[in-house]
């Protein structure tokens, strides 16, 4: 048994979990924020520097004692993210992340070129969208060539921190299948992709090799350790992206299980032994980064409506919580759709937040403040009917992410999802994932078998949906469902 670090590089800020394999429990937990380039041609970058910054001040708040004793350390970054590194391992730009949207016109010349969406659909399980990787690399083609011709490595966040903790080159399968370059039934670059945004160069040069789950990316290297304060040979698992790792720190790696994060964005994934790929574009066919799939739907603007309406009213979480609370399900028939950030599930790079249903005697603060609340729900429903379609069959609902502190809201999605929600006992999901998985590497055991032992739900946070309720929301959420569909042609504009 042994002392465990998870790594989660977010966008927000970056987390160093440290674990105690024999006491089970968390014995540091640090962080150090992130700052963003925000644009209003929807540009969202951050320096590549930044995380590695991030990570020496996050290591540098843990005492020597249990630094000395790690002996192992996952990764989990946030996916998309298009880090471009020259032949000396030096980022070349600052790095386009999951949330930017400036791209989309990239997007639109790929799929062009590739012979329309039901083709790229057909070689790679998905759609190519703006928070993917594959038109950034077009944006940095056209947009600046002489970085461009210096390329010399794709990597993805959590792949440059692996650079920096192995100065190994590495991608693995599950933050890989969010690229848009990867064919994720076959489990291999997509060519036609890569062709698509380079003919004349070959593109499969820039990219790193592909390990397994149950492969490490490496051993801290030297230099690293002593600017980290670790010993000599600590091993690096694969890591994966946010989601993956989520999973994996949550338990979600069997048949049947399934975990919604809430938080300003919102996911809703579940595992599958099987590809479940979506033609109606609701979920993303992504790769498990503990052996199987992980099929995932994710919002840009999840707690986002209720953020926004509640520095509207001038009021604490608490309170907000409380005036929502003594509204009716349905809020008397407003209808908040939430789509602040434009968005990406629904494919609305036009959408806007709206109000809807306000009447002389319904407009009021508890109406609004519910339709906040039920908005993020309803978004995130999309992706349960889009599961259910599929023939999954989820046994429970795991929550993560800032909604899940809040116990209106929990209630809430147990009743409108008509399943039990459960919280696991450790929050920092993405991180423990990234200790689940290196220490099966330590240990020689299945990631499954790992999280089944260290994985625990709190026994005090778990709600039951009520019949009763999960029938009114069904009525809300058709209400809601009715308005998204009668703006949708003019969300969906790119005018």
């Amino acid at each position: 048994m042994a002392i465990i670090a998870g790594i989660d590089c977010g966008t927000q800020s970056t987390k160093v979990l440290c674990y105690d394999t024999q006491k089970r429990e968390v014995i540091a937990l640090t962080s150090s924020k992130h700052n963003m380039i925000s644009k209003e041609d929807g540009t969202r970058e951050q320096e590549a520097t930044l995380f590695i910054n991030a990570i020496k001040d996050c290591f540098a708040q843990i005492p020597t004692n249990i630094k000395k004793n790690i002996e192992g350390i996952g990764v989990s970054g946030q996916q998309h993210g298009f880090v471009a590194l020259d032949k000396n391992g030096e980022p070349l730009v600052p790095v386009k992340l999951w949330c930017d949207t400036s791209t989309s016109s990239q997007c639109d010349t790929l799929t062009e070129k590739l012979g329309g969406k039901d083709k790229v659909f057909e070689l790679i399980g998905n759609q190519i969208l703006p928070g993917y990787t594959a038109s950034k690399v077009l944006f940095l083609k056209e947009h600046n060539k002489v970085a461009y011709d210096k390329l010399a490595h794709i990597l993805l966040p959590h792949d440059y921190i692996n650079y920096y903790l192995t100065g190994e080159y590495t991608m693995e399968e599950g933050d890989t299948s969010g690229t848009a370059f990867f064919d994720v039934r076959n489990r291999v670059w997509s060519k036609e992709v890569l062709e698509a945004i380079d003919s004349e160069r070959d593109l499969s040069n820039t990219l790193p090799k592909l390990i397994k789950p149950t492969e490490a990316a490496g051993k801290v290297q030297s230099s690293t350790a002593i600017e980290l304060g670790l010993s000599n040979n600590v091993i690096v698992s694969c890591g994966g992206g946010d989601n993956m790792m989520g999973a994996i720190g949550t338990g979600c790696t069997d048949e049947g299980s399934l975990v919604m994060s809430f938080g300003t964005s919102g996911t809703l994934f579940g595992y599958s032994e099987k590809c479940i790929a979506d033609d109606k574009e609701r979920l993303a066919a992504f790769i498990s980064s503990s052996g199987g799939y992980l099929p995932l739907l994710c919002t840009m603007n999840c707690t986002v409506a209720s953020e926004q309406i509640r520095d509207l009213f001038k009021k604490d979480v608490k309170e907000f919580d409380t005036i929502a609370a003594s509204a009716p399900i349905g809020c008397n028939g407003v209808t908040l759709l939430p789509y602040f950030n434009g968005e990406r599930t629904p494919n609305y790079p036009n959408g806007k937040a709206t109000i809807i249903g306000l009447n002389t005697t319904n407009t009021n603060e508890s109406n609004i403040a519910r339709a906040a609340l039920e908005s993020a729900i309803y978004s995130m429903k999309v992706g349960l009917e889009a599961f259910v379609e599929q023939g999954f069959k989820a046994k429970k609902l795991i929550l993560i992410g800032g909604g899940a502190k809040s116990q209106i809201w929990c209630q809430m999605i147990s009743d409108a999802f008509g399943l039990e929600v459960v919280i696991p006992e450790i929050s920092e999901a993405a991180a423990f994932g990234g200790c689940i998985q290196v220490l099966s590497l330590l240990e020689n055991k299945k990631i499954s078998e790992v999280a089944k032992e260290f994985v625990t739900m709190s026994d005090s946070n778990h709600y039951l949906a009520e019949s009763k309720n999960y029938k009114a929301y069904e009525n809300s959420y058709k209400s809601y469902r009715k308005y998204d569909s009668a703006l949708s042609s003019i969300f969906s504009s790119k005018e």
